[in-house]
């Protein structure tokens, strides 16, 4: 009988942990997952690196010492563990190099170690000459994204979604201040952008927005806008303000510098981040909805309203970073056949995030000036997992990441709350989204027209 009871626990004790590793890997992970997988990486270790040619041969005065002693000769050397560390999605492995070997060799070999130690995912990272990181996750932290409870705070840097090895992909505005994110319709584009401004909502920033769809988008999110321009004619005259602002913005670096002798100790300003607190001013978020819409055109007007938008934000671009303006350009297509221009303003958006795209085309512009990995990466997303997208810069690295999915109500509930940060600057006062006065006509459509025009 004390023998059947045995069983049936152990049996209920298996069942319950295969359910929990099917419905909550995170919990199986850290309840009994990191240990199995320590226990594995520790035993295989050396088997492992000798598999996959991560070792190299004794060194000589270590084969004389054998020879002069009659010693068995030694076996080859694989990488020194530094440091073994768990983490809450996998296992962070520090390894320190041995002599002819080089991150890129660890970095081939991250698909072999992948299967080799179990793990569901590998990916390796060179921390400084001879030192390699090697990040292992063990489940899909990508199929049901859960952030970090605490994440670094800093000016100008959000955390908008989660990499495939389980560090948090931040959108540091400081480090990168322009952005190209394309998507297909239906890929998560709409999500990663409500993600976006969620996180800004609580920073001291100013947030403009472009949507051209009527504003359907960011409209929901308007008590946190600055400024809010609903189609192509109000989009270029807010841009047109946005430039004007920029100037100015200049002019006050250029009054601040602090380049006289009476100020030794001070450094020299040159963009707002070098000025007195007290004198900086706020910096600007601009939001691009669907840059396509801005570039299209059918008579004379329009294309003269398309320069004029394409010549503001290529200045924006080129110049907005030192006076605190910063391009977040979205859209489903972008490519040379929007117009002149358009290859010169993606030139000046460093980071590039591309969801499910409909062609490789529009990859190739986010990406084929990077790398070519990361355009065959992008054309490969499946169209069942939305929020997927590959994000990269222009230093050449790219990343696999997944934003949290974030409702419409759920953004607009943070942008209300944090409605009294919206600075009122004086340029973009006309484009000021304008709201019902009361609850009961909440339903009521607002037309997003400049102030005067409204009043009039």
């Amino acid at each position: 009988m004390t023998g059947f009871v045995v069983v049936l626990v152990l049996v209920l004790v298996v069942v319950a942990v295969g359910l929990l590793r099917w419905r909550r890997p995170a919990w199986y992970w850290l309840t009994f997952g990191v240990t199995v997988a320590v226990v594995r990486v520790l035993i295989r270790y050396g088997s492992v690196m000798d598999a996959c040619g991560l070792t190299v041969p004794p060194s000589r005065w270590r084969l004389a010492l054998a020879r002069a002693t009659n010693r068995p000769i030694p076996e080859a050397r694989s990488p020194r563990i530094l440091r073994l560390r768990p983490s809450r999605t996998g296992l962070v492995l520090r390894l320190k190099l041995r002599p002819g070997q080089d991150a890129f060799d660890i970095a081939a070999a991250s698909d072999r170690l992948r299967h080799s130690f179990s793990m569901y995912g590998v990916t390796s990272r060179e921390l400084r000459s001879g030192v390699v990181e090697v990040r292992m996750t063990g489940y899909d932290v990508l199929k049901r994204v859960r952030m970090p409870a605490e994440t670094e705070t800093l000016p100008m840097r959000v955390p908008v979604a989660l990499r495939e090895d389980g560090s948090v992909h931040y959108r540091d505005y400081r480090a990168i201040p322009h952005a190209l994110t394309l998507g297909a319709t239906e890929s998560g584009k709409s999500v990663y952008q409500r993600n976006l401004v969620a996180g800004l909502a609580p920073m001291d920033v100013a947030l403009v927005g472009v949507d051209c769809k009527r504003g359907v988008e960011l409209f929901p999110l308007a008590r946190r806008f600055s400024a809010l321009a609903d189609d192509p004619d109000t989009a270029a005259e807010v841009l047109d303000a946005l430039v004007a602002r920029m100037e100015r913005v200049y002019q006050l670096i250029r009054s601040q510098q602090r380049i006289t002798s009476d100020l030794p100790d001070a450094e020299v300003a040159a963009d707002i981040w070098d000025l007195p607190t007290e004198l900086r001013p706020v910096p600007v978020v601009v939001l691009v909805d669907e840059v396509a819409e801005l570039a299209l055109y059918a008579t004379k007007d329009e294309e003269k309203r398309r320069d004029r938008i394409i010549t503001a934000l290529v200045h924006l671009a080129q110049l907005g970073r030192a006076a605190g303006i910063y391009l977040e350009i979205c859209g489903q297509r972008f490519g040379s056949e929007l117009g002149k221009g358009i290859t010169m303003l993606r030139a000046q958006l460093t980071g590039r995030t591309a969801h499910r795209v409909n062609d490789e085309t529009s990859a190739n512009m986010a990406f084929g000036d990077i790398s070519p990995d990361a355009v065959l990466a992008a054309i490969q997303i499946p169209a069942e997992m939305r929020g997927i997208a590959i994000a990269g810069d222009s230093s050449g690295g790219w990343h696999r990441i997944r934003a949290p999915h974030t409702s419409l109500r759920q953004a607009a509930n943070i942008c209300n709350r944090y409605a009294d940060r919206t600075p009122d600057l004086p340029e973009l006062a006309p484009f000021r989204p304008a709201f019902p006065g009361s609850e009961s006509d909440a339903a009521v459509l607002v037309p997003l027209v400049k102030a005067s025009s409204a009043t009039a």
